[in-house]
């Protein structure tokens, strides 16, 4: 029998038929490399301005009160149409009707805010900041906050008449309840950690009062302004009900003798407007004030 062939001395093994041959230069010049996908290639497209999607939905609510008045389907006697209401508010801006009783209006509602303001912010302060102003302020602003600051008009007029002291007092205190509560509660709620961060770092108590524990407490500030001055515009409706002689809402106890609804419409569309206004301006103030909060870049989205 033949013996089986030998390996010849220095020469290599024969190559694996299952191994894959190697890259060549060709092949990784041909195979594309991919880049990870940034955050804004993440985010889907937007075809719709934010402001345009803003604005739909008061359009499409007059849009429906126009058709409605227009096929009859509300009657002038119910509701007036948005055309004679616009008609309206030419008409008053013309004889100045209009700009004077919203410069009364907004004088009452400047003075009464800066008033409740100061208020709340002394007493915030005073019980978010000591332990005894927390014992003697808080429980009686809960006590207060309870009663129903409405019903407290026929006691204002016995204290201050029928003149324009009640009128701010009632705008006054509506505004209080907001911007206390809110700043009690930014103050209240300072992350402990942080304030365990000052105190190592040497801040004393004014220190950390200023550094730590006010910047922490203006954002829930900011959420009681917009509150206060919605509430301020709710509060002066009621105050102006009071024997006002000027003002929106003298234009609206008029126009209400008379059954002028397109009066009232616009007197309504008027509070709206300029609470708008002051939302968007603590909106703007907010976006300056918080640029620090990360958390705060998102709310434009």
């Amino acid at each position: 029998m033949s013996s089986p062939p030998t390996a010849v001395s220095g020469s290599s093994p024969p190559a694996s038929s299952s191994a894959p041959p190697p890259p060549t230069a060709a092949a990784n010049r041909s195979t594309p490399v991919t880049k990870p996908a940034t955050p804004e290639e993440k985010r889907p497209a937007r075809r719709v301005p934010r402001g345009v999607r803003r604005v739909a939905g008061p359009v499409g609510l007059v849009a429906v009160w126009f058709l409605a008045s227009t096929t009859g389907l509300l009657p002038e006697s119910v509701l007036a149409s948005p055309i004679d209401v616009v008609q309206r508010a030419v008409d008053l801006t013309g004889t100045g009707e209009l700009p004077h009783a919203i410069a009364a209006s907004g004088r009452r509602a400047a003075t009464g805010f800066l008033i409740g303001a100061v208020v709340a912010l002394a007493l915030s302060l005073a019980a978010g900041l000591f332990r005894l102003g927390e014992d003697v302020i808080d429980a009686s602003m809960g006590m207060f906050r309870a009663i129903p600051w409405v019903g407290l008009i026929p006691l204002f007029i016995v204290w201050f008449g029928i003149d324009e002291t009640p009128k701010i007092a009632l705008v006054a205190l509506g505004v209080t309840y907001p911007l206390y509560f809110n700043i009690y509660g930014g103050i209240r709620s300072a992350d402990a950690q942080l304030i365990e961060a000052g105190r190592m770092l040497g801040l004393g108590r004014i220190g950390l009062i200023r550094y730590v524990i006010l910047p922490s407490a203006l954002p829930g500030a900011l959420v009681g302004l917009r509150y206060a001055l919605s509430t301020a515009w709710l509060a002066l409706v009621f105050a102006e009900q009071i024997n006002a002689d000027a003002g929106i809402g003298y234009l609206m106890s008029n126009a209400q003798q008379y059954f002028q609804t397109d009066v009232i419409v616009l007197c309504l569309a008027v509070y709206a407007v300029l609470g708008l206004l002051c939302d968007f301006a603590v909106r703007l103030l907010s976006r300056r004030l918080l640029a620090w909060r990360a958390s705060f870049e998102g709310e434009g989205e």
